[in-house]
């Protein structure tokens, strides 16, 4: 059975070496390879090189007063303010539409 991890989960990911790194999951799992898309080295692993953090309580990684949910929170912070620059970048660089009306 595939594993499916949702987008922002935090995970523990196992390398081939067997070190576990935190990370998190960028893109969900899609669901034709099986493959995540995780921030570590933005690697698309098989499910079964995850698993979810100890610390995950429905979905998400629960307590922040530990250093690694406040760099959790960073990481996200940083991800979506670019996406938001990138959407404020792509709407300001749109041409202005001036509708004139004709008085007859």
């Amino acid at each position: 059975m595939m594993q499916h991890y949702k987008a922002d989960s935090s995970v523990i990911f196992t390398d081939e070496a067997g070190r576990q790194i935190d990370t998190f999951v960028i893109a969900d799992t899609d669901t034709h390879t099986g493959l995540t898309h995780i921030n570590h080295g933005n690697l698309k692993v098989a499910g079964d090189w995850l698993k979810l953090h100890v610390k995950t309580a429905c979905d998400y990684h629960m307590p922040i007063a530990d250093s690694f949910s406040f760099e959790m929170i960073r990481k996200l912070r940083d991800k979506y303010a670019v996406l938001d620059a990138l959407k404020t970048a792509t709407i300001s660089q749109m041409p202005e539409i001036s509708v004139l009306a004709n008085a007859s």
